[in-house]
């Protein structure tokens, strides 16, 4: 699924049977759709059962909820500065400790089936 821009923040809702889901909301940390709002939900949604993943961008968006889903037990990747275009939001990752592995954008895929593999 991808976030519409505008208004609304896309979010996981549920426990056994999880639904994408979109609600109104004011920007967080400048953004609207947010990548800690969705982070966030999916960690309260999913918790152990969830894999997070931070690419390339700028800033800090989504640092924080992708902390939230590994302090939920989820497996986290981000992107490697080696291979990111701007290395804003990997980075803010990494220094919270949000993100348990990084890999290059030709290897993050991989790491992602196997950390998933291995979940189930």
């Amino acid at each position: 699924y991808i976030a519409p821009g505008g208004e609304e923040h896309l979010e996981v809702t549920g426990r056994t049977t999880l639904t994408c889901c979109l609600k109104p909301g004011s920007p967080i940390n400048g953004h609207c759709p947010s990548v800690d709002r969705l982070f966030t939900s999916v960690a309260r949604a999913a918790g152990p059962r969830a894999v997070g993943v931070i690419l390339t961008g700028v800033g800090r968006d989504g640092a924080q909820g992708l902390l939230e889903m590994r302090q939920a037990g989820a497996r986290t990747f981000a992107q490697d500065e080696a291979s990111s275009v701007v290395y804003g939001m990997p980075r803010a990752a990494v220094e919270l400790g949000a993100a348990e592995h990084q890999h290059s954008l030709a290897r993050i895929g991989h790491a992602v089936v196997e950390a998933t593999a291995k979940k189930t």
